[in-house]
């Protein structure tokens, strides 16, 4: 480091003796593996005995709560950030490949080339308090705040900490400073339980821009999470469960960079071609984006591919694979050593286990860390899957096995981050089990986020319960105002008329939405969704033309203040065709429209595009058309299952309404068999009473006798 004496002992020395100097100039704790590990990917028990030789231990080795680990100089001080002269303490990756010849510093990054974005980013941090920068796994996010917030404050504090322990601390030491960086990079890592608030934001962000910053990164995948609902419910505030998180991300400028590079960015790139990491980069073509092939992503992931290959490094490929999938699972801390070898070793049974001839556990961790950056961490910290893994196409879900081991041994914190994921995900049962340890170990807002869950897994009167229990001690507590009380009443509403009374709900969601309106102004989406339940539970209740009549004004005013391609709007527009009772013609061709334009904006399996395909198939068994619903309703419970899963209510409905389907088109000992399925797998999963319990029972009933002969259709 420039001005620093241990940047003279860093020059000439290997890749692994320059990890460890710079692992000597800048200390840390949990995420060391982008400071420590800046060029030397992993430092494994070898690496590590020999810098306890040097005298250099980080300083968070001896803090196990990480509180105070945040990014210091070997003199304990937080650095400027003109001081901060390579980009890899920043959470840049280390580039792929050998130097440019005649580079005097080993490994020195590659050059930086100026992003198109970076006018649109210096633009935000002359003006915001809080910049985020939104971009695909390395499209070279990091390196483009690195070199933009360096130009711009090279006398600021570089205040990153180095995990969401030390984040109150790294608040407090940014708060202090005249002037300051606080510097986030993976966002998503300090979102959740004890994570990022409004607070914290409104107590670093200093009145003028450009004084006290905060500066983020964060993957797209991650950010799309809070740009629409993705849980399971169709309809109702998107903003409930996850109030914290989405607040956060709506007090920042957001700036999208692109992965793939433009043209310009390709010519300025070229400019820098006689490093061979860049002209490898240009040859690679379009298909790739340039920092994507600095950073080793394509080899990488070819690398873990052939490793399953017998012989080769099949206990490395999954080791990896457990460590992909524990980020997948919403774990965001590094996983240690001795977790990562209970937890790969299913994975590599799946695969063949013995017949793989794989190596030693010691041997597959050395080749995970070593093989293109597959793994970065600490030894004694963890091990972290890179991000590019993250995205690798045709990635299985998530397996039961490593869900329920890391369920079991996880933290109240961690075990909250992995339920609110699953719940975004429409995984109520594996959310129910993970908030369940969270409610235990005292994570706050853990029993309003499982009260949810219960509900969505097909207990409604037991999330009712709970959340009238949550909304008595909310109001008592935070008064009858606060949005976090709303929230509940909301909830406490909705899963009223779940439970069997749309009445109840109705009356409840009409209160709400005249008290949200008053407290938080008629175009708050927390007012336009209690206003849309309201209009479901009108018409649930026998009055579908004056459901139809709201839902018919609730569009009007969110194509107003929300667009055309909300899913919140999609969601209205398919209420609104449902409870009008339009001719049967004109109902189908605006369902086969609404399908397209969800498909469009969401994506074909997205739960709200899979609501409409319900809706067609609902109308197409109403017009008769029972072959054509049954096929319909087939197809619906295959995607269900996969988006869902096989035990979600919904899918549960889908292949209740496929039997009815199936026995109006002469087909009874079909639809008694599936419903007899149905029944078994059900009882376990919904609470007794439940509706699809029932409607399978009356559908049971309507067949004819088991030894009735069967009519062709």
């Amino acid at each position: 480091m420039r001005g620093r004496s241990a940047s003279v002992g860093a020059v000439g020395l290997g890749a692994a003796a320059l990890a460890l100097a710079l692992a000597s100039v800048w200390t840390g704790g949990a995420r060391a593996a982008s400071i420590a590990a800046a060029v030397a990917l992993c430092s494994g028990p070898a690496a590590e005995r020999r810098r306890s030789r040097r005298g250099t231990p980080l300083r968070g080795d001896t803090d196990p709560t990480g509180a105070d680990a945040l990014l210091r100089t070997a003199g304990g001080r937080i650095p400027a950030l003109r001081h901060v002269d390579r980009p890899e303490p920043a959470g840049a990756h280390p580039a792929h490949g050998p130097r440019a010849a005649g580079s005097r510093v080993p490994d020195a990054a590659p050059a930086y080339i100026r992003r198109d974005a970076e006018p649109r980013l210096r633009d935000a941090l002359g003006r915001a308090g809080f910049v985020l920068l939104v971009g695909e796994s390395t499209a070279g996010r990091s390196r483009l705040a690195y070199e933009v917030a360096r130009a711009l404050f090279p006398r600021h504090a570089f205040v990153r900490p180095l995990g969401r322990d030390a984040l109150p601390q790294a608040v407090h030491v940014a708060r202090a400073r005249r002037r300051a960086v606080l510097w986030l990079d993976d966002l998503e890592d300090f979102l959740g339980a004890g994570g990022l608030t409004t607070a914290m934001l409104a107590a670093v962000a200093a009145p003028e821009p450009g004084r006290r910053v905060v500066l983020a990164t964060m993957r797209t995948q991650e950010f799309r999470r809070f740009e629409a609902r993705e849980g399971s419910r169709l309809t109702g505030s998107d903003r409930d469960a996850w109030r914290t998180q989405r607040e956060v991300l709506g007090q920042a400028e957001v700036v999208h960079l692109a992965r793939l590079w433009s043209p310009p960015e390709r010519r300025r790139a070229a400019a820098h071609a006689h490093d061979p990491r860049i002209a490898a980069a240009l040859r690679a073509g379009e298909r790739f984006g340039v920092a994507e092939v600095l950073a080793g992503a394509p080899p990488s992931l070819a690398a873990w591919h052939d490793a399953w290959a017998p012989g080769a490094h099949p206990r490395g490929a999954a080791v990896v694979a457990a460590a992909v999938d524990c980020r997948r699972a919403g774990l965001r801390s590094p996983v240690s050593r001795d977790r990562l070898r209970e937890l790969h070793r299913p994975y590599l049974v799946e695969r063949g286990d013995g017949d793989l001839r794989p190596e030693s556990f010691d041997d597959a961790m050395e080749w995970a860390c070593t093989a293109g950056g597959l793994l970065t961490g600490h030894h004694t910290r963890g091990y972290t899957a890179f991000d590019h893994l993250l995205d690798a196409p045709g990635l299985p879900p998530v397996p039961e096995h490593l869900w329920q081991l890391l369920v079991a041994r996880v933290t109240a914190a961690e075990a909250y981050d992995m339920g609110l994921l699953a719940h975004q995900e429409g995984r109520p049962e594996r959310a129910a089990a993970a908030l369940s340890r969270a409610r235990l170990g005292g994570v706050p807002g853990a029993d309003f986020l499982l009260a949810i869950t219960v509900g969505d897994a097909g207990r409604p009167r037991r999330a009712a319960a709970d959340l009238a229990a949550i909304t008595r001690r909310r109001e008592d507590r935070l008064g009858p105002a606060h949005p976090d009380t709303l929230a509940a009443r909301h909830q406490l509403a909705f899963f009223t008329g779940e439970a069997g009374n749309p009445h109840a709900a109705a009356g409840r969601f009409a209160a709400l939405a005249a008290d949200a309106a008053a407290l938080l102004g008629a175009d708050h989406p927390d007012t336009l969704a209690a206003r849309h339940e309201l209009a479901y539970f009108t018409g649930e209740s026998g009055a579908p033309a004056e459901a139809a009549r709201q839902l018919a004004r609730l569009l009007a005013d969110r194509l107003r203040t929300q667009g055309p391609d909300d899913p919140q709007v999609l969601a209205t527009r398919r209420g609104l065709i449902w409870y009008r009772a339009a001719e049967p013609v004109r109902a189908e061709a605006e369902l086969a429209e609404l399908l397209a334009d969800s498909a469009r904006c969401l994506g074909p399996l997205d739960p709200h595009t899979l609501a409409v395909s319900s809706s067609r198939a609902a109308f197409a068994a109403r017009a008769g058309r029972t072959a054509e619903a049954a096929a319909a309703w087939e197809s619906l419970v295959a995607d269900r299952t996969r988006v869902l899963g096989p035990d979600h209510p919904h899918t549960i409905y889908a292949r209740l309404e496929r039997a009815r389907a199936l026995a109006s088109s002469g087909r009874p000992h079909e639809a008694r068999a599936l419903l007899t399925r149905t029944v078994a797998d059900a009882r376990g999963l919904l609470e007794p009473g439940h509706r699809h319990l029932r409607r399978a029972r009356d559908l049971l009933a309507g067949l004819p006798p088991p030894n009735a002969p069967q009519r062709t259709a």
